[in-house]
């Protein structure tokens, strides 16, 4: 994939991806990932890059969010290592396996999270107790797969932290900063599995990103969250629903 080819497209989807992240609380990397996969990357080249990008955007995400008062540092404290556990196993795992043989999986995975994020979108009913039971299973789930589908620790850890009464605005802007850290563990175990010289696309969106990044918290304050999750749904079911079909040449 030649870097100038696709330099402004890759940008735009980093502006794209961290804005609707920022104010969801998820789906940079489901968004990201969706799109390289959909135009021929592999599935360990994409989550790479997604990840090595994200390590830029979560950070300037997560001190938006800061500076916001959106973080509630109880949430990153139980979350934040199970993540890193995850994300480290799961990018160990995708990066072995061959890509054409584990790409209709992760397609699949990404599916499935289209549709999570579909059906959050149409139950934002919130128990009245918070709960905290749970909360480093779902961190490790996360990382694990968030790392092996390219995207997932949002949709996943965001959507069940909400799920089991927690404060949206607290939830977003907690796990966005913890996603950091993952992040951080996730790029660097792709990295000494599959180098650098095939993750140079991630340029243009580091720099999408970091365009998007500062208007995180304040995204999260406005943002009409019902009508993007319906919008981000739409758009990862539709972008894997093609590559699947591209792959068992249906279309």
């Amino acid at each position: 994939m030649e870097l100038g080819t696709h330099f402004w497209i890759f940008l735009a989807i980093g502006i794209f991806a961290q804005l609707v992240d920022g104010a969801l609380g998820m789906a940079f990397g489901v968004i990201g990932t969706t799109v390289l996969m959909s135009t021929g990357v592999a599935p360990a080249q994409a989550s790479a890059m997604i990840h090595i990008a994200e390590i830029f955007t979560t950070a300037a995400s997560g001190v938006s969010h800061y500076l916001n008062k959106n973080v509630s540092w109880t949430i990153v404290k139980r979350i934040a290592l199970p993540g890193v556990i995850g994300g480290i196993i799961g990018a160990t795992v995708l990066a072995n396996i061959d890509g054409k043989t584990i790409a209709p999986f992760v397609n699949a995975y990404l599916l499935l999270v289209g549709l999570i994020i579909l059906v959050r979108a149409a139950r934002l009913l919130v128990p009245a107790e918070p709960s905290r039971r749970g909360m480093p299973v779902i961190g490790f789930a996360g990382g694990a797969l968030d790392a092996i589908g390219g995207g997932g620790w949002g949709p996943l850890v965001t959507s069940t932290l909400i799920g089991t009464g927690h404060v949206p605005r607290y939830v977003i802007g907690s796990v966005n900063l913890t996603e950091f850290f993952v992040t951080v563990a996730t790029s660097a175990t792709f990295i000494l599995h599959l180098g650098w010289a095939e993750l140079s696309p991630v340029i243009p969106l580091i720099l999408g990103g970091l365009i998007a990044a500062p208007f995180a918290g304040f995204a999260a304050r406005l943002a009409p969250t019902r009508a993007l999750m319906t919008v981000v749904g739409l758009l990862v079911i539709g972008l894997a629903l093609r590559s699947l079909l591209r792959y068992f040449g249906m279309l």
